[in-house]
């Protein structure tokens, strides 16, 4: 066992046992100890001699001699981390050391108290056992996998392009673990001259293209059963009224269903294996020798074997099963492993992996002698096919392992099988050179050569330098809006906890991102910047307040052309009791500002109201539990026809044929704010005898008026059909669209929202407000900026300082003069003028100062106006006044 010390020390303070730890413990590569502070938490009474558990009984009746070690240490452990938690537990001095002594579960019974007792039951030590057995041996096997894969990859001439391209994870429509398989192994097989495209054929392709999923499978259930096992080593029994016999079933059955799927993929792993190993045979010449490497391996018992095992009630019979299953896996893998070792040791036109040794002799042998030519053997040598790096760093380490580092003279059947023996002995975790192995195969991949470059996550962007600048300058005209409109500025965390954004976003909840717990809280990213506004308005106990905040925000949506997962928001808000339509009158005339001044284009704002969308709902007849889900669906027609929202509303929100007809009728009414207004009021008009709606039209009457006299009506369409899917809006609503060529749908959405501080505090603070989709905007404002053909400044550099030279001092000297000015200013270092100019013109930088000999002498600068293509020379006391002047006139 690699690394495994001399003693397992159990219950010492921070201390925990570890599924190879017991792997060790139940081979004698180890012995137990109890730490000293643990001692003393063991009582020193006379055994009250207990029954022993009966499911613990059965399984001493079943446990080979390795494994009831194993059991005995987990029990020891259980009995050890028991009285160390519980000062109250009755745990014996004299049963901890019948175990220590011996791990011999047999010899330690009968129990010498109740509560030992009830920890073996509630332990269920014999199944932990090996459960941790498996997980010990499995562990290892997901990297040994991966490398024999590409092992066999290489010997077989596979379609590693084809099989291993497999997209990364990310998007919710990718594993993780089938992703990094595929990557892992691409990794190994990288620089190889023996994969290809088209290599091996169809059967090779179809083969290899099922290892990422089928290897991915076995690493996620591996992973699952180590989550149980290490809970279940470490975890003390927590002695209490509950019956501890059940206890202990239920961590069986836990374990049962993990290790069954383990089995499950084992199985699957091994009839993959006996594949890639025949298409590696065929890659031998010798008829007699293929047949002899792949006639007797067969996986055909291996399934009715794990079918018995699989329905048998017994938890240990299962655990003891999936553990020989999987020592059966190990075989077929070395056996692969052999298998595609001796077809590339087999090929001469494979160039072999050398140690560094041997290589620094191999390249003085070939080295040709003084005046000498090189030989035509040289010639071809060089055209030999190489491994992937990877490959051939395993490879090496393998092949010195089976042969002690002697030469391969010839391959034949009996050198296979032998080799194939020596690997699975390799495989087995008590073996030291595993650890090595194991470790190799990570560095490789861990070296990430094929990926150096790296990507970013779907739904993500990176933003350059010219990018950057026009963000700036949106977000500069943005703040100065709302800073013009008495907003203050809020910053909130990234991440919530996530019952405060739960249930405040109807449908769209299944969007937010969770976090993994940490310290028993449970967190998400935020999905917008309202909700976090809300809450800490509730939070502070704030009655009015204006604000204004530009951050990111985050949705685990399917990305898209304009839609992003991470995306900026820039929110401007107004908490508190005012005159009816105060606040949103400004809200809606900060939304126009905003837009008119970034001079995007052609956009509209749709506008609606809640109430009157309830009412309008109601007088079709849909029930007020559905108004929310209906409104929903109403919210994808600027998306869909209303065939396909009608569709939706039938058959999966239950409304009528009818009802959905009637409710098609009214969204199509739009138009004019004040014309629709007087339309929905004139006699006759349904909305005209529900209340809500009556409420509604009034408030609305308020707002247009207001917005026509501030000359902000035009951009407005009254719309029946907007919805805005979130819950939490209470009145008014509208949504910002661009109406240019780029498609890039809403740009801006918002409205009033008076019961979402209350969710938080009880106490009803109204609100109102609208958010700018920046992403999108900036979208159309990188477009105009194609379109109009201009050149995008990315820096505001005024100057640049020339020196034709290498005189940093001068360099320094000069700059310096210049920022502390007040003038922005760069410097460059070159011999060379067309640089200088070159990269002035490129920057899109006005003036130059030029620098060289002749100006040195005369105690003058060269001032250069780069778009005009004008020299003047200054006195070198005077060039800092003369830019200020020509800089304040341009």
């Amino acid at each position: 066992m690699a690394s495994t010390a001399a003693t397992v020390m159990l219950g010492g303070k921070g201390a925990t046992l570890s599924p190879a730890a017991v792997y060790a413990l139940s081979l004698g590569l180890a012995a137990p100890g109890i730490d000293p502070s643990a001692q003393k938490s063991l009582s020193t009474r006379a055994a009250s001699p207990q029954e022993t558990p009966a499911p613990l009984a059965a399984a001493i009746a079943s446990l080979a001699p390795a494994e009831s070690r194993a059991a005995a240490a987990v029990l020891l452990n259980k009995l050890v981390l028991t009285a160390s938690d519980s000062a109250s537990a009755l745990v014996t001095a004299a049963t901890a050391a019948r175990l220590a002594g011996s791990l011999d579960l047999a010899a330690a019974l009968p129990l010498g108290s109740r509560d030992e007792a009830a920890v073996a039951a509630a332990s269920a030590p014999a199944a932990v056992a090996l459960a941790a057995l498996v997980d010990c041996c499995a562990a290892p096997l997901a990297r040994v996998a991966d490398a024999v894969a590409a092992l066999s990859c290489e010997a077989a001439r596979g379609d590693a392009a084809g099989a291993f391209d497999v997209p990364a994870s990310g998007d919710g429509l990718s594993a993780k673990d089938e992703a990094d398989v595929a990557a892992d192994i691409k990794v190994l097989v990288f620089g190889s001259k023996l994969v290809g495209a088209a290599g091996g054929g169809a059967p090779a392709a179809a083969t290899f293209a099922k290892v990422p999923a089928l290897n991915g499978i076995f690493r996620q259930a591996v992973r699952a059963l180590h989550a149980l096992v290490r809970i279940e080593l470490n975890a003390p029994v927590k002695l209490g009224k509950r019956d501890a016999g059940q206890t202990g079933e239920g961590k069986e059955e836990a374990l049962v269903v993990l290790a069954t799927q383990l089995a499950r993929a084992v199985l699957a792993l091994c009839k993959l294996s006996v594949a890639r190993a025949r298409l590696c045979a065929e890659g031998i010449a010798d008829a007699e020798l293929r047949e002899k490497l792949t006639g007797g391996v067969s996986v055909d018992d291996l399934k009715g074997m794990l079918d018995k095992v699989l329905i048998d009630s017994d938890a240990v019979s299962v655990l003891k099963g999936v553990y020989n299953h999987l020592l059966k896996f190990r075989d077929f893998l070395a056996w692969e492993a052999a298998v595609a070792m001796a077809v590339i040791e087999a090929d001469s036109s494979i160039e072999k992996p050398q140690a560094a040794a041997e290589n620094e002799a191999a390249s003085s042998a070939e080295k040709p002698q003084a005046g000498g030519d090189k030989g035509k053997g040289d010639k071809k040598s060089k055209k030999k096919k190489t491994l992937g790096k990877g490959t051939s760093a395993v490879l090496m380490l393998l092949r010195d392992y089976v042969t002690n580092g002697s030469t391969v003279a010839s391959v034949n059947s009996a050198l296979v099988a032998e080799w194939a023996t020596s690997l699975s002995l390799l495989f087995d975790p008590k073996c030291p050179g595993l650890e090595s192995l194991v470790e190799k195969v990570k560095e490789i991949v861990e070296s990430n050569e094929v990926r150096r470059l790296p990507k970013i996550p779907k739904g993500t962007r990176d933003f350059g330098k010219e990018q950057m600048a026009i963000r700036e300058r949106a977000f500069s005209i943005i703040t100065s809006v709302f800073k013009m409109h008495g907003a203050t500025a809020l910053d909130t965390p990234v991440f919530e906890l996530r019952e405060t954004l739960m249930g405040k976003y109807g449908e769209d909840s299944k969007l937010i991102y969770d976090l993994a717990d940490q310290g028993g809280e449970l967190c998400s990213l935020r999905y917008d910047l309202t909700v976090p506004f809300a809450r800490y308005v509730a939070m502070n106990s704030i009655s009015a307040l204006k604000r204004y905040q530009i951050a990111k925000v985050y949705r685990r949506d399917n990305p898209s052309k304009g839609r992003y997962r991470e995306f900026y928001q820039c929110d401007f808000d107004i908490a508190g009791v005012y005159e009816p339509m105060e606040p949103d009158f400004e809200v809606i005339s900060v939304l126009t500002e905003l837009l008119n001044q970034l001079d995007i284009g052609t956009y509209e704002i749709k506008l609606n109201h809640r109430k009157l969308l309830d009412g309008m709902l109601e007088i079709c007849g849909v029930p007020p539990q559905k108004f929310r889900t209906v409104c929903s669906s109403i919210d994808k027609l600027d998306k869909q026809t209303f065939e396909q929202v009608k569709k939706e509303l039938v058959n999966e929100k239950g409304i009528s044929n009818e009802t959905a007809d009637e409710i098609g009728n009214l969204v199509k009414t739009r138009g004019p704010p004040l014309e629709v207004l007087m339309e929905l009021r004139k006699e006759g008009s349904k909305f005209m005898d529900n209340e809500g709606s009556v409420a509604a039209l009034n408030e609305l009457e308020i707002l247009f008026k207001a917005l026509d006299k501030a000359n902000a009506i035009d951009k407005i369409v009254f719309d029946l059909s907007l919805a805005r899917g979130l819950d939490y809006y209470t009145g008014v609503i509208y949504e910002a669209v661009f109406k240019g060529a780029a498609q890039v749908g809403s740009i801006a959405a918002g409205g009033r929202y008076d019961n979402l501080v209350g969710m938080f505090s009880g106490k009803q603070i109204p609100a109102v407000g609208v958010s700018l989709g920046i992403e999108r905007v900036f979208a159309i404002m990188e477009q105009q900026e194609k379109e109009r053909n201009e050149k995008i400044r990315p820096t505001e550099t005024e100057v640049l300082v020339s020196i034709l030279g290498k005189d940093l001092t001068l360099a320094a000297e000069l700059v310096s003069e210049l920022w502390n000015a007040g003038i922005k200013a760069e410097f460059k270092l070159t011999t060379r003028v067309a640089n200088h100019i070159k990269y002035a013109l490129q920057s899109g930088i006005p003036w130059m100062v030029l620098v060289g000999e002749s100006e040195l002498q005369k105690g003058t600068v060269k001032l250069k106006d780069v778009e005009a293509n004008q020299e003047y020379e200054v006195d070198r006391k005077d060039f800092v006044e003369e830019l200020k002047n020509r800089l304040s006139r341009s």
